[in-house]
């Protein structure tokens, strides 16, 4: 028997103490796709084993070796999505979402799995974040969606990475490149990995982003796919790195990224960086034109990328970025006896449905003492006893946490409306001294000297 104890491997536990750095950089990347004109898609954590074999293709290393798949009590093959696109596709083909104006865009953020070996920033469950356009061939879409990408990673505060893109062309161009690349990895097979040998006559394009080093050798001098190029593809890729200049947009041309999924045409990229080890790529896409058409559906052009919100934490802690905090208790309510303590609960209660304050009480049945350590441990803003006394005094003192001042207040019919209002002032009034500090800060050494 396993152990059972632990997580299967491959897979990770996100803690109270961290879960706050996800909830921020998934609130980001929303935020982001919404300002880009994308709305939200939730597709399930498994489909049919075939949308993967056609989709992603039954010669990549994903449907090969990563995915789970397994015949569920119907004898049905289902598969864990390794990635989202083709649910995506799936999804509004079925749902005849392609009537609709074009162009869609969708965005989602999912679990995925692919069975591989474990290490730093790759998981076997991972989450990805990705984004979904369908309906324009134009270069300007390929260029506006790379700048979301960029857009994200900058927000985050991520400035240690590197966008690298490349066209894999149409599959008429591609299929004379295929011909000449084949040729040229065949005479020099004997230095090819075992894994690429399979590769060469189902998909030799894949060799070129092999990472063992004999077969990263061999492909240093390969021929490149932008000397292939049709006319068509050629003005395409000419229109995007015409946009992305415009848009003030650096990026490197690189032809060794071919991406590992089938499906992709024309347009590929990477965001990159050297931050995280051997798992550079921080985000990745490009154009998959055909996709839609060999899932059944019309002939409609579309793209996207995916993150991994595994990596994309992991380079923003090794750049020491800021993950936004959530706010901490605004105030803790403490008490004295079992009848104040029912208040004290029908306090915080209220301030919680009727203000929408985060307020905590004794649900421990702690000394005062103990609970006002436990106040100052949680990060209460503000904190209050409730004992018989204040209950026959109809009065209560509101402590400030910080600074200490205290504040005293009358139990009436109106108490909880006051004590919100209090916090709530003194709140913004704190926020304009911070701002006020700053400024002086700011300015104080620039005063003209005498």
């Amino acid at each position: 028997m396993g152990n059972l104890t632990g997580a299967p491997r491959g897979t990770q536990d996100i803690l109270p103490a961290n879960s706050y750095k996800w909830r921020y950089v998934e609130r980001v990347v929303a935020e982001e796709a919404k300002a880009f004109g994308y709305r939200e898609i939730r597709t399930p954590a498994f489909e049919h084993t075939e949308l993967f074999s056609r989709s992603v293709g039954e010669g990549t290393d994903v449907v090969q070796k990563e995915m789970y798949t397994f015949s569920d009590r119907g004898g049905r093959s289902i598969t864990l999505k390794p990635e989202g696109t083709a649910g995506v596709v799936r999804a509004l083909l079925e749902h005849g979402s392609f009537n609709e104006p074009l162009p869609i865009k969708s965005f989602y953020i999912t679990p995925c799995f692919r069975y591989e070996k474990p290490q730093a920033g790759r998981m076997r469950e991972f989450h990805q974040f990705g984004v979904e356009a369908f309906g324009s061939s134009s270069p300007l879409i390929d260029a506006e969606t790379i700048f979301l990408g960029q857009s994200i990673l900058s927000r985050l505060g991520i400035t240690d990475v590197s966008l690298q893109i490349n066209s894999i062309g149409c599959p008429a161009c591609r299929a004379k490149y295929r011909e000449v690349l084949q040729e040229f990895l065949t005479s020099r097979k004997e230095m090819l990995c075992d894994t690429c040998l399979g590769r060469l006559d189902k998909n030799p394009m894949r060799i070129l982003d092999c990472k063992n080093p004999d077969c990263a050798e061999v492909a240093k001098d390969a021929p490149h796919i932008l000397d292939y190029l049709c006319k068509e593809c050629q003005e395409h890729f000419e229109g995007v790195k015409g946009a992305l200049d415009t848009l003030g947009v650096s990026y490197t041309i690189n032809p060794k990224i071919v991406r590992g999924l089938d499906y992709y045409t024309r347009t590929v990229f990477e965001f990159t960086t050297a931050s995280i080890g051997s798992q550079g790529a921080v985000c990745g896409g490009g154009r998959y034109d055909r996709l839609v058409e060999e899932l059944g559906g019309p002939s409609i052009p579309a793209l996207g990328f995916g993150m991994g919100l595994e990596r994309l934490i992991l380079l923003m802690e090794c750049n020491n970025c800021a993950f936004e905090e959530e706010a901490p208790c605004d105030i803790y309510i403490g008490s004295m006896g079992e009848a104040p303590a029912q208040i004290a609960a029908k306090m915080a209660a209220s301030l919680r449905s009727e203000f929408g304050v985060y307020a905590e009480c004794d649900l421990m049945g702690r000394s005062v003492k103990a609970q006002m350590k436990y106040a100052n441990k949680i990060g209460a803003r503000f904190s209050a006893v409730v004992g018989e006394t204040e209950l026959e005094q109809k009065k209560i003192t509101i402590k400030n946490m910080v600074s200490g001042e205290t504040r005293e207040m009358t139990l009436d019919k109106d108490f909880i409306e006051h004590l919100a209002d209090f916090m709530a002032y003194e709140q913004l009034y704190n926020s304009c001294e911070d701002m006020e500090k700053r400024f002086q800060t700011t300015f104080q050494d620039k005063e003209p000297k005498p």
